[in-house]
């Protein structure tokens, strides 16, 4: 059976990839729902994944002009470990109101089973026709890479590439948008101005809780939180030799969980510290380390030469004689000399 099927399934039903979550719709109707990746593969590296759009299907025959209503959410932002993914849900302006009786909440507010019944309905024939989504799930180890390196690379710019990607490939693909509601990270105000100016075409809406403003929103963070719980609960460690070792009992994922911190306290190698489903940049991360792991002396560090060649080119404030008149005589010589007091 086709991942997003509409059907009861048969005996002889099989699931299409590893990848792929049982789901009840309604009624006993069960389908196979598509996340992507293969949940036998380990999740070191971002991807983006797009459902089928809704004018490839032959049997639709609305006017592809018809605009597009196209929400933006995320899950996963605030945990020390696992994926953040960012979703988009779009459909017709003219189906929007029917997409929105479906019933569609922040999926906060909705249990497990309510979340991947709504997510399964956004899969079957009938809404396929007028709505799609997509999701750009970040690797916890591109997170950390971003939040580590020498330039810094926050955590709000990795959230607002993600969502600017996604419209972006949304509009690539051909889908008319007309009309975009994010879920702020930070200020609304100037993170709305931002995407207006990328957009100049398309009437932006940034707001506070549009998750719970919006169905179209509400619907995105459906996608994106069903992903990541997908993602955790699969969750294949990268670092082969733990797969079934280490527990999978991490909570949430959040600091405050007691489940995540219970795990991080019992996972934490005194050696190689944790593996790559953490997020390091997490300052709870960091003081487990620091308790719990060995103290690690750079050789290199420990024993480099205090009077390196640098020393000769910095100016010694303590050093108060006066400064020969040379070096006030020429412009250049004068700049230079700034640079290194």
């Amino acid at each position: 059976m086709l991942a997003g099927a509409s059907r009861p399934l048969d005996e002889d039903d099989v699931m299409p990839s590893k990848r792929a979550k049982l789901s009840t719709v309604s009624d006993g109707m069960q389908m196979y729902l598509d996340l992507g990746l293969p949940m036998d593969e380990a999740l070191t590296k971002s991807y983006t994944f797009f459902s089928p759009l809704p004018f490839a299907n032959p049997d639709n025959n609305d006017n592809e002009s018809d605009g597009f209503v196209l929400g933006v959410d995320e899950a996963g932002r605030g945990p020390v470990l696992g994926p953040m993914v960012y979703a988009t849900c779009f459909c017709r302006e003219s189906y929007y109101s029917q997409l929105s009786s479906i019933g569609f909440a922040d999926s906060k507010q909705l249990t497990e089973a309510q979340r991947d019944q709504l997510f399964a309905k956004l899969q079957t024939t009938s809404v396929q026709q007028h709505a799609g989504w997509s999701i750009r799930c970040i690797s916890p180890q591109d997170i950390s890479h971003c939040m580590l390196r020498r330039t810094k690379y926050s955590l709000n710019a990795l959230a607002h590439d993600a969502t600017i990607q996604l419209i972006r490939d949304a509009l690539d693909r051909g889908v008319h948008i007309t009309k975009v509601y994010v879920d702020t990270v930070g200020p609304p105000l100037s993170y709305q101005k931002k995407l207006q100016e990328l957009f100049p075409k398309i009437e932006i809406t940034v707001a506070k809780k549009a998750d719970s403003l919006y169905p179209i929103v509400s619907a995105a963070s459906i996608c994106a939180k069903v992903t990541r719980d997908a993602h955790l609960s699969n969750w294949v460690f990268a670092e082969q030799w733990l797969q079934n070792k280490m527990s999978k009992e991490y909570g949430s994922g959040y600091p405050g969980d007691p489940k995540t911190v219970k795990w991080l306290k019992d996972s934490v190698d005194q050696v190689f510290g944790y593996p790559g489903i953490i997020r390091f940049s997490w300052s709870t991360c960091v003081k487990l380390l620091d308790e719990r792991a060995v103290k690690v002396v750079w050789a290199d560090d420990e024993h480099a030469p205090k009077n390196t060649v640098g020393k000769y080119f910095v100016r010694n404030r303590a050093d108060t004689r006066p400064r020969s008149k040379f070096f006030s005589r020429n412009k250049a010589i004068r700049l230079a000399s700034s640079l290194n007091q």
